[in-house]
This record gives structure tokens, sequence and C-alpha cells, in this order.
């Protein structure tokens, strides 16, 4: 089965997190998309993260309508902090079944070139970008790379950032998030202080 790798601290999991899952799920190659919920990502501080379980959690109750999109918490059993080489690894050695790739924002290919063994990856692994608005210039060698896809996916430009911050400052962000994960982050006062 091919398999694509969404990776993300999803804090919390949004609409635009399931536009992009969901539209390669159903307009690519992949078979299924892992949303893989790190606890840790080494370029981010932990202390702004909720409990790697709630995070979870919201994604299980985002993605449970979608038959093609699981939740995935692989690297919760992995040494922390972890890269993706890593996960791969783990992933190859658990599932030799399956055929794994990866999905990632235009964004984070401009820095694909500083990731931990980012050749071994890209030698052994498809990657699937999103578009993204950016005012970066591009990597145009890593651009033209046999295992590189751009995907004509819609352009969604909603952080979790600005999610975590207005719901800080009391405004109403519920069209952002699914019905599911607004009840349970209203619920449990996440992001209020």
């Amino acid at each position: 089965m091919k398999i694509g790798l969404y990776f993300g601290t999803f804090n919390p999991i949004h609409v635009g997190h399931l536009i992009i899952a969901n539209h390669l799920a159903e307009y690519s190659y992949l078979e299924q998309i892992w949303m893989v919920v790190t606890p840790h990502n080494p370029q981010k501080q932990k202390n702004t993260l909720l409990n790697d379980y709630q995070r979870l959690h919201l994604v299980q109750l985002a993605t449970e309508e979608y038959p093609k999109i699981k939740p995935s918490d692989i690297e919760f059993k992995l040494p922390q902090p972890n890269y993706t080489v890593n996960t791969l690894a783990h992933l190859k050695d658990h599932y030799p079944q399956h055929e794994f790739s990866l999905i990632m924002g235009d964004d984070n290919l401009k820095s694909l070139h500083k990731w931990k063994n980012h050749e071994y990856i890209l030698e052994n692994h498809d990657i699937y970008i999103y578009p993204r608005i950016s005012e970066e210039s591009e990597n145009l060698d890593l651009k033209s790379h046999p295992r590189i896809h751009k995907i004509n996916a819609p352009i969604v430009e909603i952080s979790s950032t600005f999610i975590r911050e207005n719901i800080k400052n009391k405004k109403n962000i519920r069209p952002l998030l699914s019905e599911k994960v607004w009840e349970y982050v209203d619920h449990n006062n996440f992001y209020k202080k």
C-alpha cells in the first residue's frame, strides 16, 4: 500500500490539515494518509505543546469520518527528539509491505537540505509538496528532483499558532476546526491562557 506520511505537531489539528490530507488521499497515488503526531519537533519548544496524547486524540476526532486518513502515534515510541529519517527506518522495518512517502509544504522543501540524512530520504522516498504562500526563494535544485511531486492542492493559509493565539484572545475560531475538535478544545479550555 502507498502511504503518505503527514507529520505535524497538530497543536491543534485544523481544517487546513484535513483539506490537504483529503486532497492527497483523493487526487494522488497515495492510498492512505497517516497523520503522524510529532511529540517533539527539534525546531519547536516543547512547552508550547499540548500533551502528546491530547493532540493524538484531537487527530483521532478530526479524522474519524475520513476512512483514508489515519492518526499515527508511531513517533511516540521512538527516542526524542526524533528525526524523520529515523521514523522512516522504523516504519520500513515494521511495515515492509508498505511504501512510504512524505507530505510537506513548499516552505519545508526549502529547508530539506538541512534535514538529517536528507540525501537518503530523497533516494528512498517520494515527497509530495503542497503549495504555500511564501516570499522566500525556492530551492530549485530540489524542485526538479525526480522524487519531488508538486501537488495542485488548494492553498490553505491557516496556522495552529493563529488558532491558539486567537482562542487566547477570545476570538471565534470555530470554523477553523472540525466540530468535534472544537468541542473538545473548548470543553477542556485548551489554549485559553
